[in-house]
């Protein structure tokens, strides 16, 4: 049966080259996201600074909150006590523990300042950094790397100006250093001042004993101390604290468009060969009748799709390898993945994305296998002419499960969950509504083109009315050429309008109680202390606020209403009600909010059972753990609930243990805005932004987040797209007995194309209408979660463009095939069997 299968493949090369391009283009898809993946999981950063220490150490880099399993990752720098480095010392094969400080130190240039860190000398042979001129640092001097001192063209004994404390400061340059760009060092004592950490280190160098085993004295320290010991290409975690933050989230984009990727290959790649093997009914009948068993029926069918899988999968290593590269860059230079990360892409990338594209193909050649083999001859001739029998068990169940999963996933939605969480059942929402309505498809097309074939056949003539006809006979049939279409609309409307929505709830509930009208921005490192007295003394200025940032986790009560990565920590100046924090209060007041004070919202309050007067604990974002007395509570947008405190709290707790901004509120009719642009250009590193950029700013992630998710969802569209070209062109080009039998008829060329053009806009207007229904099911809850209407929200030319490109796709895939077929003269076309 294989012969038979190669020997008859050039008769039937546009069933297998779709094929092909199906599994080629899955493939690529799959094994680019498992490329990053794998980079997520590895998270390899080649340390540079601290490379010469075998062993770093650092304070404990995950939390775990009270009576819970998973353990939360600390998103700020988590420094070590200073009593852990004479503990490691008498460690058994310790050598020396090396501290090391760091803070932020950019350099001015050109108007501006250079991206720097700052460190102690001491510090220095982690590297190591050798002197290649000069001495080492003193109070006032400081050592610069040789780069930035060929940058600068500085030379020992030379004055350059640093930014530290935020305060721009002149230095001395008393040496400068081999190794790493980027690293000033100051004396010990000015680098303990500036790192504003004190008793601790950033990290401790654990220098070993030549054959000392490091697995053992990892061990070893931990169980000293409360602390993460790291080796080998860990270290440059330590170095690269966003490379750890960032994996999570590489992790998570990865495997949820992975996964969605993955099932929309096998569902592509399955309909492609089902349609194949659909059209070839009467070639199997004929086999049949021959005297060919049902066994050898199935076997041909699976090894003609293990034919076209195998080669199809080695082929789309190639452009898998491009795109994962792609997709990595991208997503670094957007600030989703570390640029400093490797990226990987191995044998388990190519394995996951391989076994997906054979295993789907040998799925639906066993499924069309087994209804090919088992129809009885006479029955197969009659089948492979109308097409009018669909149903099967498997299919009925397979359809009303993922339809039910879906309705599941939908009162999920829009009854449990809320904020940007809901994304987390609307997204495999999406899928079990595709592949539910799909797995029933002839039933939805028929119910569809029940509707929809009334007008047309109101305004068409004889073509048209003949097409509608030819659709609603042959609707089984038709049902394989609308739903890639359907699958291509509904994805493509709701991944699309649920960033949107999201990028617009967030905004409406970060502005709806913000009051700022301007906001002073650090350009380097942090804003100084000193700078907020001197706003807040500016004529016109009714009140001002440092702002900060940071994620925390309440251990105390437990149960708080946030999600795994913690809570987000607003740091606010102390204010009365008409002050700049972006709240609005419920009870209390946040004119004492300093010390160890916070503010809740409304619903954390109802959920963890506490209010003004009682107190709570939570972990900062360094790993800091904290007794906070609740002062005052507040409205929140379900969803988007954060937590204030005091500004100089949050701040200390950061890795830049500075404000990074200032919000401004004026007096009624006052302009301020001369006022602080004098101060800024008086203060170096400082600018003055207006209400849209603070806007612009905290909605920054959400907008990157959006535009990753366009482009991934871009890229599964593109191969939804190939799907409905090639079910539309393997379609019609399967027809072509039927063109010539028309055309031998009476029918001219044009007349037969009027009545395809008809046919495609029943198939392209069902599909549409399936999609978009599959879109507003997932879209209608998700918007009411997320947002206080049901009604998502983005530009409407968003849809007409996707619409717009369905409707070419399936008019193009149809007419180009049929206008190649019709170039065959009739009676030669009506005499081919297919």
């Amino acid at each position: 049966m294989m012969r038979l299968a190669v020997r008859t493949l050039r008769y039937r090369k546009s069933g297998f080259l779709a094929t092909f391009v199906a599994v080629v283009f899955g493939t690529s898809i799959v094994l680019a996201c498992g490329g990053l993946m794998e980079t997520g999981i590895r998270s390899n950063v080649a340390p540079e600074r601290l490379a010469a220490a075998p062993i770093v150490v650092t304070g404990k880099l995950t939390h775990l909150r009270p009576g819970e399993e998973d353990a939360t990752r600390l998103t700020e720098q988590v420094g070590v006590p200073d009593s852990v480095a004479t503990q490691l010392r008498s460690l058994e094969g310790v050598t020396d523990v090396i501290p090391d400080l760091t803070f932020p130190a950019p350099i001015a240039l050109n108007q501006g300042f250079t991206k720097g860190e700052g460190h102690n000398w001491e510090s220095a042979p982690l590297a190591p950094f050798n002197l290649i001129s000069g001495t080492a640092p003193r109070a006032g001097d400081v050592v610069l790397d040789e780069t930035t001192a060929t940058q600068l063209n500085a030379k020992p004994g030379g004055k350059v100006n640093l930014l530290v404390g935020g305060q721009q400061t002149p230095f001395t340059v008393s040496g400068i250093a081999s190794g790493p760009a980027g690293h000033t060092f100051f004396s010990t004592q000015e680098a303990t001042r500036f790192a504003n950490r004190p008793g601790q280190s950033a990290a401790l160098g654990v220098l070993v004993a030549p054959g000392t085993d490091l697995k053992a004295l990892k061990k070893k320290i931990e169980a000293t101390s409360d602390v993460s010991a790291l080796a080998g290409l860990d270290r440059g975690e330590v170095e690269h604290t966003d490379a750890a933050v960032k994996k999570v989230t590489l992790i998570s984009v990865a495997g949820s468009f992975g996964g969605i990727a993955a099932m929309t290959m096998m569902f592509v790649v399955a309909s492609t060969l089902a349609l194949s093997a659909q059209q070839r009914q009467r070639e199997f009948a004929l086999l049949r009748s021959i005297g060919t068993t049902p066994g050898q029926v199935r076997r041909m069918i699976l090894g003609e799709a293990m034919l076209v899988s195998l080669p199809a999968v080695l082929v789309g290593v190639i452009p898998g390898a491009l795109l994962g590269r792609f997709l990595f860059d991208n997503l670094s230079s957007n600030g989703v993945a570390s640029p400093d990360v490797t990226f990987y892409q191995g044998l388990i990338p190519f394995a996951a994305g391989a076994g997906a594209a054979v295993l789907a193909a040998i799925g639906a050649a066993l499924m069309a296998g087994r209804r090919s083999a088992k129809i009885r001859p006479v029955e197969a001739l009659v089948e492979a002419s109308l097409q009018t029998k669909w149903f099967s068990w498997a299919r009925t169940i397979t359809g009303v499960l993922f339809v039910g999963g879906g309705v599941a996933l939908m009162v999920v939605t829009a009854t449990v969950m809320s904020g940007p969480l809901a994304g987390a059942t609307a997204g495999p929402a999406v899928l079990c509504w595709a592949i539910g309505i799909a797995a029933l498809g002839p039933l939805a097309t028929k119910a569809i083109l029940a509707i929809i074939r009334w007008p047309l056949y109101a305004v068409t003539r004889v073509n048209g009315r003949l097409a509608i006809r030819n659709v609603t006979a042959r609707s089984v049939a038709m049902s394989s050429a609308v739903m890639p279409v359907m699958l291509a609309v509904g994805i493509a409307t709701a991944n699309i309008y649920m960033q949107t929505t999201n990028v617009d709830a967030s905004a409406k509930a970060f502005t709806k109680e913000l009051r700022a009208d301007a906001v002073l921005v650090s350009t380097a490192a942090g804003l100084s202390p000193s700078l907020l007295p001197k706003v807040q003394a500016l004529p016109g200025v009714a009140s001002a606020s440092e702002y900060v940032t940071s994620l925390g986790v309440i251990d105390e009560p437990r149960h708080a209403p946030f999600d795994e990565d913690g809570a987000l920590l607003q740091g606010v100046s102390p204010q009365d009600a008409d002050g700049t924090a972006p709240v609005r209060l419920t009870s209390g007041s946040l004119e004492g909010l300093t010390g160890n004070t916070v503010a809740l919202p409304d619903r954390v309050v109802e959920k963890i059972d506490r209010g003004v007067g009682t107190s709570i604990k939570m972990t900062l974002g360094d790993g800091t753990p904290v007794e906070l007395r609740v002062i005052a509570t507040f409205a929140a947008e379900p969803g988007y609930e954060s937590i204030v405190l005091p500004a100089e709290l949050v701040a200390a707790h950061t890795a830049n243990r500075l404000a990074p901004q200032i919000l401004v509120r004026a007096e009624p009719g006052a302009s301020i805005g001369p006022a602080l642009a004098n101060l800024a250009a008086a203060t170096p590193g400082v600018q003055v932004a207006d209400r849209e950029a603070l806007i612009a700013g905290n909605g920054e992630d959400l907008q990157t987040q959006a535009w990753i998710n366009y482009l991934l969802v871009g890229m599964l569209i593109a191969y939804t797209a190939v799907s409905v070209v090639n079910t539309l062109a393997s379609s019609t080009v399967r027809r072509r007995r039927e063109f010539g039998l028309q055309r031998l008829t009476g029918s001219t060329r044009g007349q037969v194309l009027r009545m395809l053009t008809t046919e495609g806009v029943l198939v392209a207007l069902a599909g549409i209408i399936l999609g978009t229904l599959v879109a507003l099911a997932t879209l209608l809850p998700y918007a009411s979660a997320v947002s206080t209407s049901a009604m998502p929200t983005g530009p409407f030319w968003i849809y007409l463009v996707i619409i717009a490109i369905a409707f070419a796709l399936t008019m193009l895939s149809t007419l180009i095939p049929a206008t190649k077929s019709l170039a065959t003269r009739p009676a030669e076309a009506a005499a081919r069997a297919d």
